[in-house]
């Protein structure tokens, strides 16, 4: 029917690559799904005994790892050894990126034995990291076992950085002391390796001397702000974060 060769017509369009006129591969295809979800990560997506960079995410593992990237296929890809992801993760992360692990979600013994042996495996992002957040298994604990499988109990030191997470809030209802700048400032921050909790609430003027002076004493990696902030609150807040 028309309608069916419309379909078949849409899905072709879909799985072509306008720019070179090749068809996408069902994996570069995936990717393509999970990377729409998660524009702001780097993706490292499992194949087999590897995990794979695709695109804009391959040159930026490429730049950061000191790895080789190359064109295949409608991508550029770079890849790295599954027992070395942590590693590779945390140096990411350290360098600012947002990190999210995809996972083949079936064996390739359980693929083989079931109907669709013939298919793509199935994947899905299991963990997502960032400097402050850990979302999914914990890198961490995985290093400190490998070094201490490596190097012997005595001689690990874990690295528990203070990766504080802060939420900043500001009532400034009073219109008189809002002319003037002066506001009521709330912030909490969250250390996720210990969970760690510390909130406090003060009144300050235009200067913001109290909130800077807490805001340098933690040090976070994330600043959560409102959708609206004080001119003077964004201005120190942007100050500190630019240096």
């Amino acid at each position: 029917s028309l309608k069916s060769c419309e379909n078949a017509q849409n899905a072709s369009d879909t799985n072509l690559n306008r720019r070179t006129k090749t068809i996408y591969t069902p994996l570069e295809l995936q990717f393509m799904e999970m990377k729409k979800q998660y524009k702001d990560a780097v993706l490292c997506v499992e194949c087999g005994y590897k995990y794979r960079f695709f695109g804009e995410d391959a040159e930026i593992a490429a730049k950061e790892l000191n790895i080789y990237c190359h064109l295949d296929h409608n991508f550029m890809t770079a890849s790295i050894p599954s027992h070395r992801l942590f590693v590779h993760v945390r140096r990411l992360v350290a360098k600012g990126h947002k990190v999210g692990v995809v996972k083949q979600m079936e064996t390739a013994a359980l693929k083989a034995a079931g109907e669709n042996k013939s298919s793509l495996f199935s994947r899905k992002l299991t963990a997502l990291y960032t400097k402050s957040t850990l979302i999914g298994e914990d890198i961490l604990f995985k290093q400190i076992w490998f070094q201490t499988l490596t190097f012997g109990v005595d001689e690990v030191t874990p690295d528990v950085p203070d990766n504080y997470l802060l939420c900043v809030c500001e009532n400034g209802e009073n219109l008189r002391d809002r002319k003037k700048g002066d506001v009521v400032i709330g912030i909490m921050a969250i250390q996720p390796t210990t969970g760690e909790v510390i909130f406090d609430s003060f009144r300050d003027s235009a200067s913001r001397s109290e909130l800077e002076s807490r805001v340098l004493r933690l040090q976070p990696v994330e600043i959560i702000l409102p959708s609206r902030l004080s001119d003077q609150s964004e201005k120190l807040i942007s100050s500190i974060t630019s240096m």
